[in-house]
């Protein structure tokens, strides 16, 4: 006898792998749906603690603020007064540079040949006046002015003639610049 299965038997496997097929993406589906979820849910929590650490940190930053401006008020305290200790030494070199010209002059001066009549300084320019004998005198006074370590440029600025208790002398005026050397070289001078 024959047997003849009028059942769709291929058709039955087809569906049943269809089924099966479509189970399996489901189920893939629902798998990568819960691993997405897992990781979003991750990073929401790392968000979240980032957001609080920042929040956090702040809040401390705040709490240093006071700190910082009063470092700052402080810096610029301090930057204040290295400008006035600054100014100050500059005060106190320019003041002995004056006392040193005046000095200077004052060695450097043949009193029986000749006298001075002013010493004006303004900032670095030096003017003398005065009188003296004669131009060899005048000559020899600008000379020694020259080898001067704080009076440099000495020129002559005008020379004339002079009548004094009878006598004809010379007039003059000198024009300078007064320095101030470094003092490297005042203490190998010395």
């Amino acid at each position: 006898m024959l047997r003849i299965n009028l059942l769709p038997i291929r058709q039955l496997k087809k569906r049943a792998k269809a089924r099966n097929q479509i189970f399996s993406f489901i189920a893939l589906f629902i798998v990568i749906l819960l691993m997405l979820g897992a990781v979003g849910f991750i990073q929401d929590t790392r968000i979240r603690s980032i957001e609080e650490s920042i929040a956090r940190l702040t809040r401390e930053k705040q709490t240093y603020a006071p700190i910082l401006a009063e470092m700052k008020r402080l810096e610029q305290a301090k930057l204040d007064l290295e400008n006035k200790i600054k100014v100050i030494k500059t005060l106190k070199k320019n003041s002995a540079v004056t006392v040193h010209i005046l000095d200077e002059v004052a060695r450097m001066i043949d009193t029986k040949r000749m006298w001075l009549e002013s010493l004006k300084q303004q900032g670095q320019s030096l003017t003398l006046k005065g009188t003296a004998l004669d131009n060899r005198s005048i000559a020899q006074f600008m000379d020694r002015l020259k080898e001067s370590a704080y009076i440099s440029s000495v020129t002559l600025s005008s020379a004339s003639l002079k009548k004094v208790s009878g006598r004809n002398l010379k007039s003059f005026s000198l024009g300078c610049t007064a320095v101030t050397p470094d003092t490297n070289e005042k203490e190998t001078a010395q």
